[in-house]
């Protein structure tokens, strides 16, 4: 092999060219790649971080859920009570309305079955003025006899 002036000219550049990248370049470069690492560290606390929080919040959703079913729960029940409650007081107003009504409705039949009877009174003292007009061939005055004819009616 020769060596000739070309040969140590290309390692002297050489050389040259690795000194002058050592001292400016790969500086450089090193900090891009340790900033690059930093930021992917600090990405992964985050994303860590975060994900804890995550498990926290759900832990909070959790218990506040809970919380407000059993509170949807109480005011289910709540409801359901005051419900009954109505029942119970619309059940007991019916009750009282019905026993209003069937104690009017007994007067109305007490009223309407006096008057019954009267009307029926009426007609029988009628037929028994018309009887009693036949079986003496003449007119009976109902007005001369009214105090015979109420008699009659009050034992009938």
């Amino acid at each position: 092999m020769d060596f000739n002036a070309t040969l140590i000219g290309e390692m002297l550049s050489f050389a040259i060219l690795i000194w002058f990248c050592v001292q400016f370049i790969w500086p450089h470069i090193n900090k891009a790649i340790e900033d690059r690492q930093i930021k992917i560290a600090e990405g992964l606390n985050a994303a860590e971080r975060a994900h804890a929080e995550l498990r926290e919040a759900d832990t909070k959703v959790a218990a506040e859920i809970k919380v407000a079913r059993q509170q949807a729960g109480e005011i289910i029940d709540k409801a359901q009570q005051q419900a009954n409650q109505i029942i119970e007081k619309a059940r007991a107003e019916a009750v009282v309305e019905i026993n209003r009504l069937k104690a009017s409705a007994q007067e109305d039949i007490g009223s309407m079955a006096q008057r019954a009877r009267d009307q029926l009174r009426e007609q029988v003292g009628a037929l028994a003025v018309q009887g009693a007009s036949k079986i003496v061939q003449r007119e009976v005055d109902a007005s001369t006899h009214k105090a015979l004819l109420d008699q009659l009616a009050a034992e009938i």
